[in-house]
C-alpha cells in the first residue's frame, strides 16, 4: 500500500509587498488525488519529484511526470490529478507580490504553455530550493523575509535557464515598473495618473496602454488598489481613525475612500477592522 503524505505550510499574513510566500509544501498523492477545477488568487509552482499525473488548463490536458514543472496562474481555472497506478509526488510553492508578474515573464512559463518539461531545468537544484523555502517557514517577519529570499533564489534559477527569445525588457515593461516604483514611494501624497505619467516621461494615454498590456488594468485602478492595500495594513495594525488612514494613503476625501474600500472589499473600513480584530 502506498504510504502517502502531505507536509504543508500556509502563511497567515502576507508581510512583504514585493514578493510573499503564500504556501509551501511537499506531497506524495493518493492514486487519482485531484485538485480543482478551481482557481487560485496567486501563482503556484509545482515540481514533480516522482510518478505521473495530468494537468488541465485552457482546454488542454497534458500528462506530466518526474522532472517536469507546472505553474498555476492567478485567477485561471485549472485541474490536476494523480495517476491511478503511479501517482505523483511533488513539491510546491505559492506566492504573489508586485514583482511576481515581471519575474514569471522572464521564465519559460507562459499562460498558453504553463509547464516546463524535464531536461531544461536542473531537477535536483529545483527540488533543493523548494525544500529550503519549506525549511525556513514561519509566520513571523524574519521567517517571511527568509522564505522570500529563498523564493527569489528559486525564481532566479528559472530565469537563468529560460530559453525563450522574447525580450521582456521592452519599453512597456520598463515604463510600468517605473510607474509602480513611483506609486509605492508617493502613494501617501495626492498624486494623480498625470503625475505618474509625467515622472515616467510618457503621455497618460501611453501609460494607460502599457498598464493594460502588462497589468491588465488601468494605472488609476492600480493606484487605488495599492492605496487600499496600504489602508488595510493600517486598519489591522494601528488604531488610527478612518479619516486619518484615508489621508495617510492619499485619499483627500474620506467618503470617497470609504466608497472605494467597500467597492473592493465588499465591506466598510470599520467592518474590515472589526473582522480583523
Amino acid at each position: 500500500m502506498l504510504n502517502t503524505y502531505k507536509y504543508s505550510f500556509k502563511a497567515r499574513e502576507k508581510l512583504l509587498g514585493s514578493l510573499s510566500v503564500y504556501n509551501v509544501g511537499h506531497q506524495l498523492c493518493e492514486p487519482e488525488y485531484q485538485w480543482g477545477p478551481g482557481v487560485r488568487n496567486h501563482y503556484c509552482i509545482h515540481h514533480i519529484i516522482s510518478g505521473t499525473g495530468w494537468y488541465e488548463v485552457n482546454g488542454t490536458v497534458i500528462q506530466l511526470s518526474a522532472g517536469d514543472t507546472f505553474i498555476l496562474y492567478p485567477d485561471t481555472e485549472v485541474r490536476y490529478y494523480a495517476d491511478s497506478q503511479n501517482p505523483w509526488e511533488y513539491a510546491w510553492v505559492g506566492f504573489m507580490g508586485e514583482d511576481a508578474d515581471t519575474i514569471i515573464r522572464a521564465t519559460d512559463f507562459r499562460r498558453k504553455h504553463p509547464w516546463i518539461k524535464k531536461g531544461t531545468l536542473p531537477n535536483n537544484l529545483i527540488q533543493e530550493q523548494l525544500g529550503i523555502i519549506y525549511d525556513v517557514k514561519g509566520s513571523d517577519y524574519e521567517s517571511a523575509v527568509a522564505m522570500t529570499g529563498a523564493l527569489y533564489t528559486l525564481l532566479s534559477t528559472f530565469m537563468h535557464y529560460a530559453q525563450h527569445e522574447e525580450d521582456i525588457q521592452n519599453s512597456q515593461v520598463v515604463y510600468v515598473e517605473q510607474a509602480k516604483d513611483y506609486i509605492s514611494t508617493n502613494y501617501s501624497y495626492p498624486i494623480t495618473v498625470e503625475d505618474v505619467a509625467s515622472y515616467v516621461g510618457i503621455s497618460r494615454s501611453y501609460l494607460f496602454r502599457s498598464f493594460q498590456a502588462i497589468q491588465n488594468q488601468s494605472p488609476k485602478e492600480y493606484l487605488i488598489e495599492y492605496r487600499l492595500k496600504r489602508a488595510r495594513h493600517l486598519l489591522r495594525e494601528t488604531s488610527l481613525s478612518i479619516a486619518s488612514i484615508a489621508y495617510s494613503v492619499g485619499f483627500e476625501n474620506n467618503l470617497y475612500f470609504s466608497k472605494a474600500f467597500k467597492s473592493k472589499m465588499k465591506m466598510t473600513p470599520s467592518e474590515y477592522r472589526k473582522n480583523q480584530i
